[in-house]
């Protein structure tokens, strides 16, 4: 069964009377429902709280790095491995084609059911995870193919193997190669983009958000420890920390926002799964045209941007 936020409550309500009238064949009972539920989803998805979207990115039926790719990804072959020390499950890299287009899509992935998620560290990669994702990356460079990134984590794993292993040295490192890869690169958040363990694969020539994701520098349960030392703070914490595409598209940080299903990507996997893909391709065909210095240096220029700021 489909899980229903707090929020959403009052859609299932209608959603359950409307499954008994079907049932009952009750034509215009299904009529009257149908429109309600209509309205129901306007106003309560037409203006919803920067926490309530925050529960959207989270939603365990929300489609992960995974589902995008066995969806419109033809000939996927899977990548292995860093060369350096062991395979990460929280990073996946495969080749391929969406459409006919080869390519490279590499993805932080979470994992379904206890087994998965543990292999997959619940989505929280390792120094071997962001060292794999580059070898990736730099394959696709050497043979000129696009790159899709899909950004899903709550942060890089900070335990102490990962720090004994150059946690942050394998991010620093994406960060600046990425920066300079001779390559198209096209970075979305689909879910969580938490710190620099979504930074690490958010370098690109086009970064953009699902409608209902979030980029943080720190999850809003941090920031609330941090600042008030009590986790009832974390929806004030959440509007805080301005994570919301929204916000996000006003100060520069991203360059689009995605249209999802209304309803979320949870509740209509192939039309966020059309939307994303729609948005590589359209993108790809944009940016090919441009010579590899004029890519360059507009993906430079982006970054060197970034946190910039006037005085009042």
């Amino acid at each position: 069964m489909p899980l229903y936020l707090d929020f959403e409550r009052p859609i299932k309500a209608i959603e359950d009377e409307l499954e008994l009238a079907k049932i009952r064949k009750d034509e215009k009972a299904v009529s009257v429902y149908t429109i309600e539920m209509e309205k129901a989803i306007k106003k309560t998805y037409g203006d919803l709280s920067d926490f309530q979207k925050l529960q959207l990115a989270r939603h365990q039926d929300r489609p992960y790095a995974m589902d995008y790719i066995r969806t419109f990804m033809d000939g996927a072959h899977e990548l292995h491995g860093d060369r350096h020390y062991k395979d990460d499950g929280a990073v996946v890299c495969f080749i391929g084609t969406i459409d006919d287009l080869p390519c490279v899509v590499i993805g932080e992935e979470k994992g379904r059911g206890t087994k998965s998620k543990i292999s997959r560290n619940f989505g929280m990669p390792h120094p071997e995870g962001y060292r794999k994702a580059l070898r990736a990356a730099k394959l696709a460079e050497k043979f000129a193919l696009p790159i899709l990134m899909l950004v899903d984590t709550p942060g890089a794993y900070p335990g102490l193997g990962a720090e004994e292993r150059g946690q942050s040295e394998a991010i620093a490192k994406n960060l600046y190669e990425l920066s300079a890869l001779k390559t198209i690169i096209i970075s979305i958040v689909i879910g969580e983009g938490g710190s620099g363990g979504a930074l690490a694969v958010g370098v690109a020539d086009k970064l953009a958000m699902l409608r209902y994701s979030i980029f943080s520098v720190i999850s809003p349960e941090g920031c609330a420890a941090i600042l008030w030392n009590d986790p009832s703070k974390v929806e004030a914490a959440t509007k805080a920390l301005k994570i919301t595409p929204e916000a996000l598209k006003e100060h520069a940080l991203i360059d689009d926002i995605i249209d999802e299903p209304v309803t979320g990507a949870h509740r209509d996997k192939k039309g966020a799964a059309d939307a994303l893909k729609r948005y590589f391709l359209d993108s790809v065909a944009e940016l090919k045209s441009l010579p590899i210095e004029t890519l360059l240096n507009n993906r430079y220029n982006k970054l060197m941007s970034m946190g910039r700021f006037h005085n009042g």
